[in-house]
Formats: structure tokens, C-alpha cells, sequence
């Protein structure tokens, strides 16, 4: 094997190790779609591994710097030197996935360099824009889509969405590595004091926080459910996939309540993938039915 199809069979190499949510969900696309999917993916992978793995931040900073390089090169026309780049770059060629976007997803990835904390909401809205929104919109381009305009906003929301559920679950994981994504101003607004969480001396008041954080991610989802009008067969497969097994994770962190401050938290992978499953077939509006847990065991809407 040479060439693209070589680099996008590392593509698909990363996403079957990763052992990632995603994998089940980019099965229902067809073929070529699902190759382009997990060449987003990997490429998504590989830069969050560079800041995540890296012996320390000047090293993470040295070699992210050369994977954008490599990825401008590519972007005009070079040859790169990474695989997952050039797959990649042949796929946002082949679906007009806008630059813009592989590139802003670098740039959220770089503000994990650059800044540990957020002040405001608004802050932290303007990461997910570009760790997890761009990567909604590349998506789309791939799977396909209808009413531009509308379909833009939605993504946008989901990307929003899904990052504010990760950042929720992956609190403990995220102080370990000295960041703290919930926004300062909610803290002061909840009576929490950041430092209390690094101390691990979770007192009622978290209790409030954490109804506030999830508050706004459960407002997100409703917005991103306007994807399931706009998407392309294909892509609405995708996305109800994709949704139940993300509704499903942030329903177990709403319940968790200040739990969530303390330990991550995540419902078994039969849950995940039955809630992924049912999705596709009911739509996102059985993830709000009185009847949910009925299909899901244990799932409340």
C-alpha cells in the first residue's frame, strides 16, 4: 500500500487504538465518507497527543509549531512530511472543507500552551469554538449538508456542546495537568473558590456549580438538535449517533452532581453504544421522551 491510501489506513489505525466513542458512529457512514471522518479524527488526535504527551510545554509548543507548519505546507499545495496531514488535507480537497477550520483547531489546541484558566464563559466559548465547533464544521463539509446558514450555527453548538460535556467529565484528569476550565466567573458567582478545588474541599456550594455548568451544555444540545433537519442522510446518521452516546455521557455527569468535582465520570460503553443505537433510530427527541428509560436502562430525559 503507498501513498493517500497508506496514510489513510494510519488514519484509520489511530482511531481503532484510541478506543474512542467516535468509532462506532463513523461506521454508518459509506465508505469514503468514513475514511474522510477518521482522517478529521486523526488529525484532531494527533495534535491534542502533541500538548498532552509532550515531556513538557516548551517541548508540546517546538513540535505543535512544526505540525501547523507541516499543515500550511500542505494547506498550499507541499508535500508534508506527516501522514494524518496529508490524508487530511485530501480530504478537506475533496469535500471543500473550509482551511480555516483545521487550522482554528490547532490554534484551540495551542491555547492549552498558553493559558490554564478562563475567566468568562465567553473565554472558554471562544476555545471550544476552536478545539471542538471547527471540528463540527469540517464534519459537515464531509457528511453534507443543506440551509448553510442554519446548518453553521448548529454545528457550532454541538461542537460546544460535546467540549463543555468533556470538559464536565474530565474535571480531576484536567487539574492534574494544572488546568481548570470551568470559568472563574462562575466560581465567584457560585460561592466556589478555585482554590478549594485544587485542595479537593468540595463543599456545597460546587453543588451549584455544577448546576450552572450543566445548565449551559443542556442548552447547547437543544440548539445542536437543528443538525437532524439540515444534515445530509449520511450525516444525520452520524450525528444521532454521536448524540445519544453524548447525551448519555452528560446525563451520568448531571446526575453526579459536585461528584463530578472529584472523580471522572462515564457510563459503560453497552449503555453508550445502546443510547447511540436507539438515537439513530428515533431521533434526538427520544433523548427528552418520559419513556427513555425504558429503552435505555437507567437513562432519565
Amino acid at each position: 500500500m503507498t501513498g493517500l491510501a497508506a496514510d489513510h489506513a494510519i488514519c484509520a489505525a489511530e482511531l481503532a487504538r484510541s478506543r474512542s466513542s467516535f468509532a462506532l458512529p463513523i461506521r454508518l457512514l459509506p465508505a469514503e465518507k468514513r475514511r474522510g471522518t477518521t482522517a478529521l479524527y486523526a488529525f484532531c488526535r494527533r495534535a491534542d497527543d502533541i500538548v498532552d504527551d509532550a515531556a513538557d510545554p516548551a517541548a508540546a509548543r517546538v513540535a505543535l509549531e512544526a505540525f501547523a507548519a507541516d499543515l500550511a505546507v500542505a494547506l498550499g499545495g507541499g508535500g508534508a512530511s506527516e501522514p494524518v496531514i496529508r490524508a487530511v488535507v485530501d480530504t478537506a480537497r475533496r469535500y471543500a472543507v473550509p482551511p480555516q477550520s483545521l487550522v482554528d483547531i490547532l490554534d484551540g489546541v495551542r491555547m492549552d500552551l498558553d493559558r490554564s484558566t478562563y475567566d468568562s464563559f465567553a473565554e472558554l466559548e471562544a476555545y471550544c469554538r476552536r478545539v471542538a465547533g471547527a471540528v463540527g464544521i469540517a464534519s459537515i463539509h464531509v457528511w453534507g449538508f443543506r440551509r448553510p446558514h442554519e446548518t453553521l450555527v448548529a454545528a457550532h453548538a454541538c461542537g460546544l456542546a460535546f467540549q463543555l460535556t468533556n470538559i464536565l467529565r474530565d474535571i480531576p484528569e484536567d487539574l492534574a495537568r494544572g488546568r481548570i476550565y470551568i470559568p472563574l466567573d462562575d466560581f465567584r458567582g457560585c460561592g466556589c473558590d478555585p482554590d478549594d478545588l485544587r485542595a479537593g474541599r468540595i463543599g456545597p456550594a460546587f453543588a451549584r456549580l455544577a448546576a450552572v455548568s450543566t445548565a449551559r451544555a443542556e442548552e447547547a444540545y437543544r440548539r445542536a438538535e437543528t443538525l437532524d433537519r439540515t444534515l445530509s442522510t449520511d450525516g444525520r446518521m452520524v450525528f444521532r449517533a454521536m448524540l445519544g452516546g453524548y447525551r448519555t455521557m452528560f446525563a451520568a455527569v448531571r446526575r453526579a452532581g459536585a461528584d463530578i468535582f472529584t472523580r471522572r465520570v462515564r457510563p459503560g460503553r453497552a449503555r453508550l453504544a445502546a443510547a447511540a443505537l436507539a438515537t439513530v433510530l428515533a431521533g434526538p427527541r427520544l433523548l427528552r421522551s418520559p419513556r427513555l428509560h425504558e429503552i435505555i436502562p437507567g437513562e432519565r430525559p
